[in-house]
C-alpha cells in the first residue's frame, strides 16, 4: 500500500483529504505542523508528500519543509496543495523541488488523478531495462532502471518530474517538443508556466555542474529541444 504524507493545518480540510485518499486505497499519515512532519520524515520517508504552504504560525512553513525533505531525498514526489494561487508562490514551490503545485479549488477526483499519475511515473521507472537500452546523448546518460541521469559521468539529482522531462527531450533529441507533448511524455497535467519553471530548474542543475551546458534550447512559440552536439570530455 502506498504511503502518502499529508501536511495540512486545517483540521476539517485534513480530515476530508484523509477520507478521500483512504477510499482510493492509500495509507495516509497526516500532520498539522512542519516540525512533526519533519521528525516523521527523518524516521521514514513517505512514498509521496502533499504539503500546504502556510502551516500554523509559519507563513512559509511548507516551503521550508519541502527544502528539508528534498535534502533527505531527491526523488520523493512532492505536491504543494494550497490556497495560494499567485505566480510567485507557484514558481517558488517548483524551484524548491516540488513535482506539482495545486490550489485547493481543484476537484477532488482531479487531485486523485494527479496523485495517481505521479505514482505511475515512479512505477514505470522500476520496470527493468537492458543496459543497451540506456539513452546516451553525447555526455548525457539516462538510466531509467536506477532513475539516474549523468552528465560527463557525474550523477545529477532530479525530481521524478524533472527526470521525465529530461528523458522526454533526450529521447527525441533534435526534435522540438511542445509543452503538451512534454506533459504527455512525462505523464502529467500542468500549465505552461509550470513546465517553464521545471525546465529552468533542470537547466540550472546542469549548468551548476557544467557552466558550458547549452543542450536544452527554447524555441519561441513552440517548445523545447535537446540539441545534438559533439561533447568533449572534461579535463
Amino acid at each position: 500500500m502506498k504511503r502518502i504524507a499529508l501536511v495540512e493545518d486545517e483540521k476539517n480540510i485534513r480530515e476530508n483529504y484523509i477520507d478521500l485518499m483512504s477510499k482510493h486505497g492509500y495509507q495516509v499519515d497526516a500532520y498539522d505542523n512542519r516540525k512533526d512532519a519533519m521528525r516523521a520524515f527523518e524516521v521514514r520517508l513517505p512514498d509521496l508528500a502533499i504539503i500546504d504552504i502556510g502551516l500554523a504560525d509559519e507563513y512559509d512553513g511548507g516551503f521550508t519543509l519541502c527544502q528539508s525533505l528534498r535534502q533527505l531525498s531527491a526523488t520523493v514526489p512532492i505536491i504543494f496543495l494550497t490556497a495560494r494561487d499567485n505566480d510567485f508562490d507557484t514558481i517558488s514551490g517548483l524551484r524548491l523541488g516540488a513535482d506539482d503545485y495545486l490550489t485547493k479549488n481543484i476537484g477532488l477526483e482531479h487531485l486523485m488523478v494527479r496523485i495517481s499519475a505521479l505514482f505511475r511515473r515512479i512505477d514505470q521507472l522500476k520496470q527493468p531495462i537492458q543496459t543497451q537500452q540506456l539513452i546516451t546523448r553525447g555526455a548525457l546518460i539516462i538510466d531509467s532502471e536506477r532513475m539516474q541521469i549523468s552528465w560527463h559521468e557525474t550523477p545529477l539529482d532530479f525530481t521524478v518530474t524533472e527526470f521525465w522531462i529530461v528523458h522526454a527531450l533526450a529521447n527525441r533529441a533534435g526534435i522540438v517538443r511542445n509543452r503538451q507533448q512534454l506533459m504527455s511524455d512525462a505523464n502529467m497535467v500542468v500549465d505552461d508556466n509550470t513546465i517553464t519553471s521545471h525546465v529552468k530548474r533542470i537547466r540550472k542543475k546542469f549548468v551548476k555542474l557544467d557552466p558550458q551546458f547549452d543542450e536544452i534550447t527554447a524555441v519561441y512559440g513552440m517548445g523545447y529541444r535537446w540539441d545534438i552536439t559533439e561533447s568533449t570530455p572534461h579535463s
